[in-house]
Formats: C-alpha cells, sequence, structure tokens
C-alpha cells in the first residue's frame, strides 16, 4: 500500500534529484565555457610563441648579430684610436724632450756669459775673495788634520807612559 504521504516524497526526492541535474549541468556548462576560454586564450598564446619561433626569433637574431658586429667595429675603431693617440703622444714626448735639452744647454752656454756681462767690479772682487778663501779653507783644514793625527800619536804616547808608570808603582808596592 503506497500512501498519498509515500507518492508526495517520491515525487519531491524526484524532484529535488531533477534539480539537483539540472544544477549539475548548469555547473558543468559554466566549468565547459571557463575551459573553452582558458583554451582560447592558451591558443592565442601559443599561436603567438610559434610565429615569434618562426618569425620573430629569427629577426632578433638578425638584430642580435648586427649589433654585435657593431660592437666589434667600435672595438676594433677603439684599438685603431688608442694606439693613433699613444703613438701620437710618445713622439710629442720625445719632441718636447729633445727641445727641452737644446734649450737646457743653450741656457747652459749663456748663463755664464750673462753672469759675466751682468757683473760689475766689486762683484768681480768678491768673487777672486770667495776663491782665495775656500783656497785657505783647504789648507787650514790640512793643517787641522796633520794636527788631529799628531794629537792622537801624542795621546797614545801618553796612555803608554802612564802605563809604563802605573805598572812601575804597582811592581815597588808588590816589593
Amino acid at each position: 500500500i503506497v500512501t498519498r504521504d509515500d507518492v508526495e516524497e517520491s515525487l519531491k526526492a524526484k524532484w529535488q534529484y531533477v534539480k539537483d541535474q539540472e544544477q549539475l549541468l548548469k555547473d558543468l556548462r559554466f566549468q565547459i565555457e571557463e575551459t573553452d576560454q582558458k583554451l582560447i586564450l592558451k591558443r592565442a598564446e601559443r599561436d603567438y610563441w610559434l610565429e615569434y619561433k618562426n618569425v620573430g626569433s629569427k629577426t632578433q637574431a638578425n638584430k642580435i648579430k648586427n649589433l654585435e658586429k657593431d660592437i666589434k667595429e667600435v672595438k676594433d675603431d677603439l684599438c685603431r684610436a688608442t694606439e693613433y693617440y699613444t703613438n701620437a703622444l710618445k713622439t710629442l714626448k720625445e719632441k718636447n724632450d729633445s727641445l727641452i735639452e737644446t734649450q737646457m744647454k743653450k741656457s747652459k752656454e749663456q748663463a755664464p756669459e750673462n753672469a759675466v756681462k751682468r757683473i760689475d767690479k766689486s762683484s768681480c772682487r768678491d768673487i777672486e775673495e770667495n776663491e782665495w778663501l775656500k783656497e785657505e779653507v783647504k789648507i787650514y783644514q790640512k793643517e787641522v788634520s796633520e794636527l788631529k793625527a799628531s794629537i792622537y800619536l801624542l795621546e797614545e804616547e801618553n796612555i803608554g807612559l802612564v802605563m809604563k808608570l802605573l805598572d812601575v808603582r804597582l811592581q815597588n808596592l808588590r816589593v
């Protein structure tokens, strides 16, 4: 025996089952749409990378090769310029040094002549006295060194005599 309540419950259960299935179907459709959107995005990204792989990477590689060539050319130019300027600097220094040497030689040669031209009589006399004094100093230094040597010999002789005197006194004290 089936009662009305059993039938209503059975109908409610079926109804609920149908509703759940419809909701599940909606959820599945929504997930399918999301998946389709993701698939479209991934395909577009894949197409972009395939195009880059086939076309873009080659152009980029060509650009890189051209840039590397440019860098090499610039480096070569820099090396050549550096070498040129180094050599130019070296030759300039050599010229400068030789000019300075010639000027120094000329000034050394002309210095005594210029000095002699500008010297007056009193300065000439002072120079002669200075030369005479230098000679006198040499003579006195020689005499001083001779005197020091004789003083040293006398001191040695005195020390020897004092030692003999002390030895004689010590012998007298022992006796």
